[in-house]
């Protein structure tokens, strides 16, 4: 009976020969020359290198699985995206991606999502105005960190150390009603240390840097070490836990780009990784004003280690408000709305949009009587005649969404853009663009 070699098998007794080829023609070549000795040189020099090397090795397995589970469907989206493998050298971070960039996800995904950004963004931060290899400014930490690239994944990510906080600096108090959204990345790497990461947002005079709870005069802290948690206080210094799900382990979210949602109504938390609700705690947050937040590696090591598989940080969003709108469409007569999301120079509707769009179905289908326009608007950044056809395309996929995905009548709706000539907020600021990309609906 013969047995056929596996390729992988094959290939290591391939490269086996070639080594003994090598070595035999090296003896000849020079009798001097020990290849055993060489080979052993080789492997310390390469074990000695200070290099970010061992991100990649430690994803393979998982590299692995995703090409079989896209084997045979290289066009099929998911609601994380493809399973990158990351490694940095100096300020540049490469993901390797068998579906190159991370795809947004689907609508339908999204079914149960009930997440509506706020209105008015206060603070936006995509790190886009950095430069790779420094501190970003407008931030602040108990440590240091870096902003890096992310080869397949857009824009530009704050790469964390181990034990230490890192803070914006927030011009506004949160109000009531709020939104906090950003982008993470947690990497997994056999050799290192797992990594989980923590949120503080709380009330104080300025920022702290003790990485648990406590700190300031009230706040809430949430932890991803093995299962979401919340522990909450209002003095200084003490805290109960306020409950908490474990929906969602860290083993779901490694080496993946997560979009994290956070909605404070009051003392009401609600909290959102990618399409799945993790939490939702009625009394999850303390009657108190909040003003700052905090952004922690590993929480509770109060020190950097090396030794940790890296965390990356991007689009950081916090608006207020939740905009009304029954009210908004039906009595204002106009509707403005900035959480309808796309891919970056693209109209493809991101699946974090569905909450928005879902309650925008449902005034329509309610008041089926109703014509509506739908304009699109961009920030400034491109070309003008660029800005004005993406606009258009934007508006025309909200159209088609609305009809494909909710079934709303929009034979009589119809769209427009303005690309960047009619802005709500100067172009100036991260924030002001962030307010100029929306989806505006006029009753007619």
């Amino acid at each position: 009976m013969t047995h056929a070699l596996s390729p992988a098998r094959s290939g290591r007794l391939s490269l086996l020969a070639l080594f003994l080829l090598l070595g035999a023609g090296l003896q000849k070549a020079n009798a001097q020359f020990n290849v055993g000795d060489r080979i052993k040189e080789k492997v310390q020099q390469r074990a000695e290198e200070k290099v970010d090397k061992g991100i990649d090795d430690g994803l393979d397995a998982a590299e692995e699985a995703a090409k079989k589970k896209g084997k045979g469907n290289a066009n099929k989206k998911s609601g994380t995206g493809a399973t990158p493998a990351v490694h940095t050298t100096g300020g540049s971070t490469t993901v390797s991606s068998t579906t190159g960039a991370t795809p947004a996800a689907s609508l339908q995904s999204f079914s149960r999502y009930d997440f509506v950004p706020g209105e008015k963004v206060s603070f936006f931060e995509d790190f886009s105005k950095g430069a790779a290899g420094d501190f970003p400014v407008n931030w602040n930490t108990g440590g240091s960190g870096e902003l890096v690239t992310v080869s397949n994944v857009p824009g530009r990510w704050l790469k964390w150390s181990a034990g230490v906080g890192y803070a914006p600096v927030l011009k506004e108090v949160f109000p009531d009603n709020f939104t906090l959204e950003f982008d993470i990345l947690m990497t997994e790497v056999d050799e290192k240390e797992k990594p989980y990461f923590g949120l503080n947002i709380y009330s104080a005079g300025k920022d702290e840097w003790e990485n648990t709870e406590g700190i300031g005069i009230a706040g809430v802290f949430l932890m991803t070490q093995g299962e979401w948690e919340v522990t909450k206080w209002s003095t200084a210094g003490g805290g109960e836990k306020a409950g908490g799900t474990h929906q969602v382990q860290n083993s779901q979210l490694y080496n993946k780009v997560a979009h994290v949602s956070v909605w404070g109504q009051k003392q009401r938390l609600r909290v959102y990784v990618n399409e799945t609700k993790v939490l939702d705690l009625p009394q999850g947050l303390p009657a108190a004003k909040f003003n700052r937040i905090k952004f922690t590696n590993n929480p509770g090591l109060n020190y950097g280690n090396d030794d940790m598989a890296p965390v990356y940080l991007s689009n950081v969003r916090i608006a207020t408000g939740q905009p009304d709108m029954r009210s908004k469409l039906i009595t204002e007569g106009k509707l403005v709305t900035r959480g309808i999301l796309f891919d970056v120079n693209s109209d493809k509707i991101r699946g974090e949009s569905y909450g928005t769009l879902k309650e925008i179905a449902a005034v329509l289908k309610e008041n089926p009587g109703i014509r509506v326009k739908v304009i699109g608007h961009t920030d400034s950044d491109g070309a003008d005649a660029a800005n004005l056809d993406l606009s258009k395309r934007r508006a025309a996929a909200v159209k088609a969404a609305l009809g494909a995905d909710f079934g709303v009548d929009v034979s009589g709706m119809i769209t427009d853009g303005k690309g960047e000539s009619e802005p709500a907020a100067p172009n100036t600021s991260p924030e002001g663009k962030a307010n100029n990309r929306r989806v505006e609906f006029i009753k007619l």
